[in-house]
């Protein structure tokens, strides 16, 4: 569309969990994603592994000869715990080690129905994103009303006050692949006058990691 610009988008991390839930729709929508993400021809960056709905959307991204690259903590890798990962592997010490890394080696964020790990992910590049370490673009594949209640309790925390309408805009849905991607591609981040001030450092161990002591 004239006059609206089309952020260039070539790697995607996806935050999903090691199962695949009691619906079907579930594993349908993460293989659907993979085939969207596939067709055009954007890389997948993941938490490794091939169990659950991560399988499901790594091999459907593998599938279509795009790169899938697994980020994944060491202690998932003893006694085989996870499965292995579909593509190259990226093996980490911690689970902020990992965090960090999907941050830095991707363009967006996508969010697929799952537990707890996957909404700690979430919100932790929510939070990167309302205090200007990153300005990328997150959204969730609401499948099957999947995250209606969190949408409406960040909508309520809005209304009461602890939630800025500017950081509001930041978290994005939407019930398919396709229409999630396109939102992704136009979101334009507008920045908090006062955070985007903050001056993030190197860490003083490694000289090209953000230092994201930080939190909100």
């Amino acid at each position: 569309m004239e006059g609206v610009s089309v952020r260039k988008i070539k790697k995607i991390c996806v935050f999903c969990g090691a199962n695949s839930g009691k619906d079907v729709a579930f594993v349908n929508a993460a293989f659907h994603l993979g085939e969207v993400l596939g067709k055009r021809k954007i890389d997948l960056v993941y938490g490794g592994g091939k169990l659950g709905l991560m399988g499901c959307v790594s091999t459907a991204v593998a599938q279509h000869e795009r790169q899938v690259l697994g980020i994944i903590p060491s202690a998932f890798t003893i006694n085989n715990l996870v499965g292995e990962t579909c593509g190259k592997e990226i093996k980490v010490a911690t689970m902020q080690e990992r965090l960090v890394m999907m941050m830095e080696l991707s363009d967006a964020f996508i969010a697929l129905p799952s537990g707890f790990g996957t909404l700690e992910e979430l919100f932790q590049m929510i939070s990167w994103a309302q205090l200007s370490i990153h300005n990328k673009p997150i959204g969730v594949l609401n499948i099957n009303g999947f995250f209606n209640g969190l949408l409406s309790f960040v909508d309520h925390a809005v209304k009461q006050e602890f939630i800025t309408p500017r950081a509001r805009k930041i978290l994005i849905s939407a019930t398919t692949a396709d229409e999630l991607v396109d939102k992704l591609q136009a979101f334009r981040f507008e920045a908090d006058p006062a955070l985007s001030k903050l001056k993030w450092s190197p860490s003083s161990s490694q000289k090209e990691k953000l230092d994201l002591t930080l939190r909100l």
